[in-house]
């Protein structure tokens, strides 16, 4: 059930103490013994709380310590791209980061305009440099822990492809970090702040210029700005602020900044679901405050802190569910990108919406279904072999328009403005567009469900078996499938997928609590959905204690 206050706005008491979290950072030193104390990287780099010993200088500049050696055994050796979001841990894990890489004497590129700068900046600078290259090749880190509160920080890697990192780069990374911590830090190599902005080896890059001047090149712009489409964009106070302000300003767009507050304590945000402020552009809750001003626009949008989700908002339809909004998308990609390649194939998660099935079945194109993270899609999109990844939580890239690679990490300031090319290209706003899908290949109801596991109950649901789940029945239809591995790529699932003619659930542990994830979707209606979620625990169970 959700929290009494979500929906509302923050108050004085839900608010962090800036201080004494960045205090914390400097102050707490991690012990490498306790599991929730070491560096873990997840699918978007490693996450945490200094107040919680999870995220504190040690990690930081371990972290980039052996970033700098993984990068020298891959021999990359072009130019680094920093960026950071607004979280308040991001200013001095970005500081702790400059100089680590300059003692190693990295060639490190940081904003110019000591700006904010979103995920999408850095994989699009990453990917502009290497084109062409075949040495001396760039990479970089981006300070964010994406959508989560802001007593949280985040660091992720992405190697030269520009998109995340993968488990063997992660994997490497996180292991010499805490081989670093547990050796008490020796081998970090380290000098002052000042001296490392001084480094020959430290230089400066326009990310919002570079950025911004080349939008006409992946969307349709002009089409935007002659329809006239009123758009408001809510950064909802994070690094995409001043670059929805240029976008607005240099492509003479009818765009209001409806947000441009940047604070550390978000105390302009709307609770989420469980009361706390996130900043989650696909959540009703986080988004109550642009969602009640939906009428005042065309087409309004969210973004997270580091922009690499979407939210949209229509004043027919209120806020879409990614899963609507991403097969929309691709409905209209495909029907209107004449230049891509003909064999372009449309890559989803596996916790995506069956919708997307049956639009990609329509188009004729190859449907690439993946396990759950961005890094799945990168080389798809590099090579041109996928026009458009997207994942079920409000994240998506696509290609250029002339068939080429644009970001190969997820791009929520794209999605946003595509929301205003397709209703000024097609007449009708991205939620009548799904009403339309929804009329000729039926109605689902999705949902994401939790499940209590202990940490020994998720480490074998990772690691089950199809001969592990017995069901040969869900929710009254027949089993079609029992998947562990993703069908696109034949990578392991980390749990397991059910699914039969009209339904399907997947489960997968969760990386952080003491529970398992189950997503669900029937086209036979909510009633038969919530017989899915109830059966599918009964499915895990018995899995569990085969």
């Amino acid at each position: 059930m959700p929290h009494e206050r979500a929906g509302q706005q923050a108050g004085p008491g839900d608010l962090i103490d800036v201080a004494r979290l960045v205090t914390a950072y400097y102050a707490l030193r991690p012990d490498p013994s306790v599991p929730d104390q070491r560096v873990a990287f997840g699918t978007s780099g490693h996450r945490g709380s200094s107040l919680n010993t999870a995220f504190n200088d040690d990690h930081i500049a371990a972290t980039s310590q052996a970033i700098c050696e993984y990068r020298a055994r891959q021999g990359t050796d072009g130019p680094l791209y920093l960026g950071a979001d607004t979280h308040a841990l991001s200013e001095p894990a970005k500081v702790t980061a400059i100089e680590v890489f300059a003692a190693n004497e990295v060639t490190l590129l940081i904003d110019s305009a000591d700006g904010y700068t979103p995920t999408p900046a850095v994989s699009h600078a990453i990917l502009t440099y290497n084109r062409g290259r075949n040495s001396a090749l760039a990479d970089g880190v981006v300070v964010t822990p994406s959508h989560n509160p802001p007593a949280d920080g985040g660091f992720k890697y992405n190697p030269p492809s520009g998109g995340p990192a993968g488990s063997d780069a992660t994997g490497w990374i996180q292991d010499r970090a805490n081989e670093i911590i547990a050796s008490g830090l020796k081998d970090v190599r380290r000098i002052l702040y000042t001296r490392a902005l001084a480094a020959p080896t430290t230089g400066r890059h326009d990310f919002l210029s570079a950025y911004v001047a080349d939008l006409p090149s992946v969307l349709d712009l002009d089409a935007v700005r002659d329809a006239g489409v009123r758009i408001g964009a809510d950064p909802l106070g994070g690094a995409s602020v001043a670059y929805w302000g240029r976008i607005a300003e240099q492509h003479r767009l009818d765009l209001t900044v409806v947000n441009p507050l940047a604070d550390p304590t978000w105390r302009f945000m709307t609770l989420d679901w469980d009361g706390k402020i996130r900043m989650d552009c696909s959540s009703p809750y986080a988004m109550a405050s642009l969602i009640a001003q939906r009428d005042r626009f065309q087409i309004s949008t969210g973004n997270d802190a580091d922009a690499d989700r979407h939210g949209i908002v229509t004043p027919d339809g209120g806020l879409m569910n990614p899963n609507h909004y991403l097969a929309v998308a691709i409905q209209y990609l495909y029907a209107h990108r004449d230049q891509w390649p003909a064999d372009a194939g449309i890559g989803k998660t596996l916790v995506s919406s069956t919708m997307i099935d049956r639009v990609a079945a329509d188009l004729g194109r190859r449907l690439v279904e993946v396990p759950v993270g961005f890094k799945w899609f990168v080389d798809g999109l590099a090579d041109g072999s996928l026009g458009f990844g997207g994942e079920e939580s409000a994240g998506a890239s696509f290609l250029r328009r002339d068939g080429s690679v644009w970001t190969t990490d997820k791009d929520g300031i794209l999605l946003a403005l595509l929301a205003s090319e397709i209703l000024a290209v097609t007449g009708s706003s991205p939620s009548q567009h799904y009403a339309e899908l929804t009329g000729r290949f039926g109605e689902p109801a999705y949902a994401r469900i939790d499940a209590p596991a202990t940490r020994e109950e998720k480490a074998v649901l990772a690691k089950l078996s199809p001969q592990q789940v017995t069901a040969d029945t869900l929710a009254g239809e027949p089993v079609t499938a029992v998947l562990t591995e993703a069908p696109g790529n034949g990578a392991s699932i980390g749990g397991i997928k059910v699914t039969t003619e009209n339904a399907w659930f997947a489960a997968r542990p969760s990386g952080t609590e003491d529970v398992y994830k189950i997503y669900g979707e029937s086209f036979l209606g909510t009633d038969h959905l919530a017989r899915v979620q109830e059966e599918a625990k009964a499915v895990v169970s018995a899995a569990l204690s085969a």
